[in-house]
């Protein structure tokens, strides 16, 4: 890689059209990020401490919880150090860093929703069986192939991607190294590399919405058949939440891989969206939406006074 790299390091942008904004930009990121860290911080922490959320669903969900911390925590400290009026360079290494966890982190918590729809389908479909199916060997093997589905996607990506020559402009008309962002720089002909970047990344996502939307199918067809109304409204329930979260992760990444020419506005407001907001709505939608989660985080909370 270091044979065909001219460049040293690469100048982040930032979001367009925000100039003159960033003392309140950094403000309100500032904030998100940390309510995003505090409020996943807590659900973690509650789904540990609290023995009777020590089952298959609860520990999927504490694991989401640590990817939401994960996550934005790869672009968002960069973007808070520019924003402060520090200096918004970052290396060729560092570049190459933040996109391979960014698609690292990304692609395993696709998998994992994947997983979650799944457990819920085991959950309301067979529900005397649910133990024997989600046992814990079967929970860890689920996750370990999530994990490896990740990283093959993020060795792939960030091997087309900075196998190209870069030794013009090193501006990045975006807050973080991406693919679409990074590849216009390169010197040599990107579009086989833009081509791989849109189709593992469509292809990934697509699959992963396709696998949850069965699952969800078969639980719609499983809930119509429950007579009574209280009992659909608690098989109901117990899935509301994984759907937002699913819309909120799953709309942005369509949107921006799938553009056929991206725009840097729509592109930057839709990964803030997913790499920002969405973290932080994770906490609250599985915190409002979940009584036992609320049942844990209130005896968090008198733990902690």
């Amino acid at each position: 890689m270091g044979n065909h790299t001219l460049l040293d390091e690469f100048i982040l942008l930032g979001i367009p059209q925000t100039q003159g904004l960033e003392t309140l930009l950094f403000v309100v990121f500032l904030f998100i990020y940390f309510f995003t860290l505090l409020g996943n911080l807590l659900i973690f922490a509650a789904i540990v401490s609290s023995p009777t959320l020590h089952t298959p669903m609860y520990f999927f969900l504490g694991l989401l919880s640590i990817f939401d911390m994960l996550f934005p925590s790869v672009t968002c400290p960069k973007m808070l150090l520019y924003l402060s009026g520090q200096s918004s360079a970052i290396s060729y290494k560092g570049c190459a860093a933040q996109l391979f966890f960014y698609h690292l982190l990304g692609s395993t918590e696709g998998c994992l929703y994947s997983v979650m729809a799944y457990d819920r389908y085991v959950a309301i479909c067979h529900p005397l069986r649910y133990m024997l199916i989600m046992r814990p060997g079967v929970c860890v093997s689920l996750v370990t192939v999530s994990w490896l589905v990740g990283c093959l996607q993020s060795s792939i990506l960030t091997s087309f991607t900075f196998h190209l020559t870069y030794c013009g402009p090193n501006h990045v008309h975006h807050f973080f190294c991406d693919i679409p962002a990074v590849l216009p720089l390169a010197c040599t002909d990107s579009k086989l590399a833009q081509k791989v970047g849109s189709i593992n990344v469509g292809f990934l996502a697509l699959m992963l919405l396709f696998s949850v939307c069965v699952s969800y199918a078969h639980i719609g067809i499983a809930i119509l058949r429950i007579r009574s109304a209280e009992g659909r409204q608690k098989a109901f329930s117990t899935c509301s939440a994984h759907l937002t979260a699913i819309l909120c992760a799953y709309g942005p990444v369509i949107i921006i891989y799938l553009q056929h020419t991206p725009n840097p506005l729509l592109g930057a407001v839709v990964q803030i969206l997913n790499n920002i907001v969405s973290p932080m709505l994770n906490s609250l939608i599985y915190s409002l939406r979940n009584k036992e989660v609320k049942r844990s985080l209130r005896r968090v909370f008198h733990s902690l006074a």
